[in-house]
């Protein structure tokens, strides 16, 4: 490995992580992804991620886990990284319901660790992953990082707020410039199985019901990945420079999808690419609990401070997704001897 400056991508293996070191990868940048490699959803597919990532010389992987304070340290103390952006999660917002000391262990305990790393081994930039579920169910849209995030409704969206308080209480104690984003749900190849528009798309091309919640009355900021790349890639090296150096700003695309229209859209790109031949049958249900009604991220910040804002549209986003999922089955499935 060289001597250029290091940037350290916890959650590597993940959605976002994996894009965001491909990208930066792709720019010359020499990078150190960091990932438990969870089963939270299968570990195939991190590990497929993991493979595209490995063909980079600039690309070192080290499996660890963030709730492991030594773990850290020692990722620290061997690349001396420049910058970090903290990826790495237990995502999900009904999964916190039914299993949440795994969000205490990795949103708490493993950010807390990756503040400390930063305190005794100083960075010139902390960027790391909140979320949209901060904002609860409030009814003011769009919705402002200055507005009020005091009553989250899962513990999910607690931890993520609680990770806002600690790296602001960290920036001001020990002078860590630190940047938060809220993203808004990102979407995109490569994605999470456990989100609505990979686990639809799953169901649909077996044949099976999708589950609609709140009977469909539903609306999200559906932010494309590339667009939430982008968003992190222009600000990494334009660390803040207020008292303490701490800032907050939302990723989304501004521009809310009713569930409806969304399952529609995903209906007709997976048509267009022959995987289907009928429409969805639906399952309607009520809302679940820790979800909320709606999302609409306010990215007047963004475009302020980077002239930049998010512009995929839902329709563009989804075929793209759709492209992506048609063929790595094809290749599981030529890899597995057409079985």
């Amino acid at each position: 490995m060289s001597d250029k400056p290091k940037i350290v991508v916890t959650g590597a293996a993940g959605f976002i992580g994996f894009h965001l070191s491909r990208r930066l990868l792709e720019e010359g940048r020499e990078v150190v992804g960091f990932d438990n490699l969870n089963d939270y959803y299968p570990v195939s597919l991190k590990q497929a991620r993991l493979n595209q990532l490995a063909a980079s010389p600039g690309f070192d992987f080290i499996q660890g886990d963030l709730s492991d304070p030594r773990a850290v340290e020692a990722v620290f103390l061997e690349h001396h990284p420049t910058v970090v952006v903290n990826l790495a999660a237990q995502a999900g917002v009904r999964y916190s319901i039914e299993n949440p000391q795994v969000y205490i262990d990795s949103n708490i305990t493993g950010f807390f660790n990756i503040l400390e790393a930063c305190r005794h081994h100083p960075v010139q930039h902390l960027v790391y992953a909140s979320s949209s579920s901060v904002y609860g169910n409030q009814q003011k849209t769009p919705f402002s990082v200055s507005d009020d995030v005091s009553h989250p409704i899962s513990l999910y969206a607690a931890t993520k707020k609680s990770n806002e308080l600690m790296a602001y209480t960290y920036s001001h104690l020990y002078v860590i410039p630190a940047t938060g984003l809220r993203f808004f749900t990102v979407y995109g190849p490569w994605g999470r199985p456990d989100m609505a528009y990979f686990s639809f798309t799953d169901r649909l091309i077996r044949g099976e019901p999708i589950q609609v919640f709140n009977h469909g009355d539903m609306k999200r900021d559906f932010t494309y990945i590339d667009d939430i790349v982008q968003g992190i890639v222009s600000l990494l090296d334009s660390p803040p420079q207020g008292t303490p150096p701490h800032r907050l700003y939302n990723i989304g695309n501004n521009q809310p999808v009713d569930l409806m229209h969304f399952i529609k859209t995903l209906e007709s790109s997976l048509m267009r690419e022959k995987l289907i031949s009928k429409p969805a049958v639906m399952e309607f249900l009520p809302m679940q609990p820790g979800d909320v009604y709606q999302t609409y991220a306010d990215v007047d910040a963004l475009m302020r401070d980077f002239n930049f804002k998010p512009s995929t549209s839902i329709e563009e986003g989804l075929a793209h997704f759709v492209s992506w999922y048609k063929a790595y089955n094809m290749e599981k499935s030529y890899s597995a001897g057409g079985e």
